[in-house]
């Protein structure tokens, strides 16, 4: 595994403590930290994270982290002890949330396929 992999599993690891005990934002919803991507030197950091809730709930998340980006930065330092403090970038993973829709559309088709093979049995 490499060192940005290694480093990028500990800053996700972090961010789950810090989303659960340091963040007391009450417009922060229920959020998973799906996955980092580091850079090769190190210095910055995607953090993908997904939101379980309402459009609401999760445009009112998105901003409360935008907001805690600098001091999430600042706990991330002293956690993983770089030299540099990586550059912290947030992005919202709707992959979850795509994956629910696509499966309840299936569902839905998968239902009405077969409400029309019981009425075709029935003429």
């Amino acid at each position: 595994m490499k060192r940005k992999d290694r480093v990028g599993e500990l800053i996700r690891e972090e961010m789950g403590r810090i989303m659960h005990e340091e963040l007391h934002d009450p417009r922060i919803g229920f959020v998973t930290i799906t996955h980092v991507e580091m850079s090769d030197d190190l210095r910055s950091a995607r953090i993908f994270y997904s939101v379980l809730g309402t459009d609401k709930e999760e445009k009112d998340t998105v901003k409360a982290m935008n907001s805690a980006v600098g001091f999430i930065r600042k706990i991330i330092a002293e956690a993983v002890g770089l030299r540099f403090a990586p550059e912290i970038f947030l992005k919202l993973d709707k992959t979850a949330k795509n994956a629910m829709r696509v499966n309840q559309v299936l569902e839905s088709i998968k239902d009405e396929h077969k409400e029309s093979n019981t009425d075709d049995q029935q003429e």
